[in-house]
């Protein structure tokens, strides 16, 4: 019987004394890529997508798709590489969503765009803002939510927690983005009483001028003493209500007058843009069916890092936390764990490929 060539490698390998070695190499290369494969819940397809967003105040939407977003998607399409290309006006603004083919380079694709718009600064109509370009990739979905909820908080000051972890989070060198979403925010506002403001012979321009140049830093020069350099800085940015009570806002009769005397300014919580509540689902074993105030802090990872490495980390730097910054009254519950889906996911796959093996073996 005559043996091909694929018979004669065969019978090499099978009487070969390395065949054992290459095989035990082989599958140590195997146990080494799987451990170093980045496991995500998302495909890490390159798909560059950026928004395009343009301001023209005054105008209505019909101007805007006329004067703006129709030149405007013009140019993009003149772009090598460009697929689709999206846009929406509105009034006083327009944005237009570029996505380009898939496999293209993300950087080479957003500095194509950039220098397009930028080389066509001239055709700019009056009135209209320069572009702002924010690119989007797959990375920028969270793969991890942290819920914060209380029974004896409010949205308000739960948000003022999560900020706190937020900072301590964003230490974790995997951490590429976060977000907070519900819970107000704190703001300094300030409630005119046009009554008094109008006895003191002032108007609601002057006020707004006065609070924006009090609310700001420069640096006015430096000098040498002692062969040191001095550098000296004028102003200072509000931090309390005090700060802002205090302004001298214009003079009446030779009188400074002070913004506490023509209005009233409130620190606390701004007016709420979105509601995030907690509750308990028929499946908990949890009592309690009601629904509590909630801030929820999502975490987004860099790109090519393991989902499920990032996870654990943030979340062992959320128990660290837990009696100093979190206080005892506060619960974190996880709302979303692409890290775990992703492990569960990936484990199912290496368990089919293991079972493939083993009977391919056999």
């Amino acid at each position: 019987m005559r043996i091909g060539i694929a018979g004669r490698m065969a019978a090499a390998f099978v009487n070969s004394k390395l065949t054992p070695l290459v095989i035990i190499a082989s599958l140590l290369l195997g146990f080494f890529a799987v451990l170093k494969t980045p496991r995500e819940e998302e495909p890490q397809i390159v798909v560059p997508m950026a928004d395009v967003i343009v301001s023209m105040p005054g105008a209505t939407a019909k101007d805007v798709e006329r004067r703006v977003t129709s030149p405007m998607e013009k140019l993009v399409w003149e772009i090598p590489g460009v697929e689709y290309v999206y846009s929406t006006s509105s009034p006083g603004a327009a944005m237009v969503i570029v996505r380009f083919k898939v496999g293209q380079d993300q950087e080479r694709a957003f500095v194509r765009l950039r220098e397009k718009l930028q080389s066509h600064f001239d055709q700019i109509p009056p009135g209209v803002s320069e572009p702002i370009i924010k690119p989007h990739s797959i990375d920028d979905v969270p793969i991890l939510a942290l819920t914060f909820h209380s029974r004896n908080m409010d949205a308000y000051s739960l948000r003022q927690v999560a900020t706190r972890v937020e900072e301590r989070i964003k230490e974790v060198p995997q951490v590429s983005e976060t977000m907070i979403i519900g819970g107000p925010r704190r703001e300094l506002r300030v409630v005119v009483d046009r009554a008094r403001l109008a006895s003191r012979n002032l108007s609601l321009d002057g006020l707004m001028q006065a609070l924006q140049g009090a609310n700001q830093r420069a640096s006015t020069g430096a000098f040498d003493d002692t062969n040191e350099q001095i550098t000296v800085k004028t102003g200072e940015f509000f931090r309390d209500r005090k700060d802002v009570e205090g302004i001298v806002v214009g003079v009446d009769q030779g009188r400074p007058v002070y913004l506490r005397d023509v209005a009233q300014v409130l620190d606390g919580p701004e007016e709420p843009r979105n509601y995030v509540l907690f509750g308990y689902g028929p499946a908990s074993k949890v009592n309690d069916t009601s629904l509590h105030p909630a801030v929820t802090l999502s975490v987004a990872k860099r790109q090519g890092v393991n989902a499920i490495d990032v996870v654990h980390q943030v979340l062992a730097k959320v128990d660290t936390l837990k009696g100093k910054v979190i206080p005892s009254d506060v619960t974190v519950s996880v709302t979303r764990n692409y890290g775990e889906s992703a492990a569960e996911k990936s484990g199912e796959l290496l368990y089919h490929m293991m079972i493939a093996v083993v009977s391919v073996t056999l």
